[in-house]
């Protein structure tokens, strides 16, 4: 029986950011995934770091699946050439349909969406929906005020500490590498299927 494609979301922004380094790490996240025949799961867009991140993975012979919302496919430059493009009617669907292809998340840099795409997906995992590894890639310290935040709604009591447990940090590439191929290589037992979404 073959092994079924091991699939990573990568939830990252549409701009390429004030910081070069942001870009670079994106590129390196796609180079990546492909070495390790990781299928990236994206927002199918072109433009800031999702091309980066795109980019990267096709030129090192990865798959890709791009979803995107049907507003959104001349505003984000769509790609042409991914290996599957799925077309929505709006963005909660885009989101649904991510996760659902997805076995495991990473959150790079960006903006509002980033965040909306991060904090459902955590609230997804908080209510026991899913147990996908949630990995935020601190790329130059970017998102160390959204830590700050998290823990400091623990503190005001609107949250229990098990929250800051529900997604990890990391810094650098082979600490992403490491921690997704621990989770994806081998899976935590009752690991929810990429079948299934919220």
């Amino acid at each position: 029986m073959p092994v079924p494609i091991r699939s990573v979301c990568v939830f990252c922004g549409a701009r390429p950011g004030a910081d070069p380094a942001h870009a670079a790490m994106a590129r390196a996240v796609g180079a990546m995934l492909a070495r390790r025949g990781w299928r990236l799961v994206f927002g199918a867009g072109d433009l800031g770091l999702m091309g980066e991140t795109a980019r990267a993975a096709h030129a090192a012979g990865g798959a890709t699946f791009g979803v995107i919302p049907r507003h959104l496919m001349q505003a984000e430059a769509a790609r042409g050439d991914l290996s599957t493009l799925v077309i929505t009617e709006t963005m909660h669907e885009r989101k649904k349909v991510m996760f659902a292809n997805s076995d495991a998340i990473v959150v790079l840099p960006g903006g509002a969406g980033t965040l909306d795409e991060f904090f459902e997906v955590l609230t997804w995992r908080q209510l026991g929906l899913h147990a996908r590894p949630i990995l935020l890639l601190d790329s130059a310290g970017y998102w160390a005020p959204l830590i700050g935040l998290v823990d400091h709604v623990i503190a005001a009591g609107f949250a229990d500490p098990s929250l800051r447990g529900y997604f990890g940090v990391v810094a650098e590439m082979d600490a992403l590498e490491a921690r997704l191929a621990m989770a994806l290589d081998a899976p935590a037992p009752g690991m929810a299927s990429p079948s299934t979404a919220p």
